[in-house]
């Protein structure tokens, strides 16, 4: 009888979906963006934003197909099909530069969020306001600093001679180290200055959305007898969990652009670093650095899009089929 009495409720449900779905594809496209007016009101900033510098330029991808002339502009410069890939497919680099690529990102997203998460749960349970604002500015400050002082001061604490670790090691009478010649130190390395720039940024947004969590919930845990540790695990943690899986479908699409300023001003051009180092983006620099042809660049530009964007589609693929609420689209 229970049996039948829930699937019963369910097909009431069932037919209560189809008959919203239905009513929505009844009031048609207009009349749902005029309902919604004040919401695309407030995103119109936005949409002009990727209208002009997403959608707009999209036609200049063809570009990399072609022998680029001044004189005859994009559409009237020849076409030379895939002969502007084969810089980067027939280098022999290709393997190791998508490889330290994804690696490295991969290492970001994960390290990133959960230092994120970590820093914004820390911020949120701070008591004194004044603190809590004073340490949102000083975790934030980093993110601005540039990264030509990024690798300055780099430099000047991993140096040979006069940097500030060596330094120590010579006054406590060890031998210094050579820091540049050493490629397996410097992975950990660059993902630790990628932390320390980028966590204050990233956890705005995850200590937004735990602002956003009801109020009332939380109390309730804590009238239940919840601690400190219970309220973080059963109720915040599971309140940011579409807020991380969408800003992780988000990263996916740019898993093949590496950060080119931090990687070129910390490592520059030593050879000795790069088989742990280098990335598509300061390769490409380099071979094109003499003799610079931006119809390459441009190749390389759509290829590492192509990449992310069926890589975005695929994990977006995956999420839907484990919880279709949780899909971007």
């Amino acid at each position: 009888m229970a049996q039948d009495m829930t699937g019963a409720k369910n097909d009431l449900k069932k037919k209560e979906r189809k008959k919203k779905s239905g009513v929505a594809k009844k009031k048609g496209f207009f009349a749902t963006m005029w309902k919604h007016r004040v919401l695309l009101l407030m995103c119109t900033p936005a949409i002009l934003f990727f209208i002009a510098f997403s959608y707009l330029p999209m036609p200049g991808a063809y570009i990399a197909f072609t022998n680029f002339s001044y004189n005859k502009g994009i559409f009237g410069s020849p076409f030379v099909g895939f002969q502007n890939f084969k810089f980067l497919f027939t280098s022999g680099q290709l393997g190791l530069l998508t490889r330290n690529t994804i690696l490295y990102n991969v290492a970001f997203i994960i390290c990133g969020n959960v230092l994120q998460i970590f820093v914004a749960i820390l911020i949120n349970e701070l008591r004194a306001r004044w603190f809590k604002k004073v340490s949102q500015t000083v975790m934030f400050l980093p993110y601005f600093i540039s990264a030509v002082i990024v690798g300055l001061m780099t430099y000047n604490l991993f140096n040979y001679e006069y940097g500030f670790i060596n330094t120590l090691l010579k006054l406590g009478g060890n031998d210094p180290v050579k820091f540049y010649s050493e490629p397996t130190f410097w992975p950990p390395m660059i993902i630790l200055v990628h932390l320390w720039q980028s966590t204050g940024y990233g956890s705005i947004v995850y200590f937004a959305a735990i602002m956003g969590i009801d109020k009332q919930v939380i109390e309730a845990a804590r009238v239940d007898g919840a601690n400190g540790f219970q309220k973080i695990f059963h109720v915040i943690l599971p309140s940011l969990k579409p807020t991380i899986i969408i800003l992780l479908l988000f990263s996916m699409g740019g898993i093949l652009r590496g950060n080119f300023g931090m990687f070129w001003n910390i490592i520059g051009a030593n050879s000795l670093l790069f088989n742990t180092t280098d990335i598509i983006e300061t390769y490409v620099y380099r071979s094109m650095l003499l003799n610079f042809n931006f119809t390459t660049a441009s190749a390389v530009g759509l290829y590492q899009s192509i990449f992310g964007f069926g890589l975005v589609m695929t994990v977006n693929w995956v999420v839907k089929r484990i919880d279709e609420d949780y899909g971007l689209f």
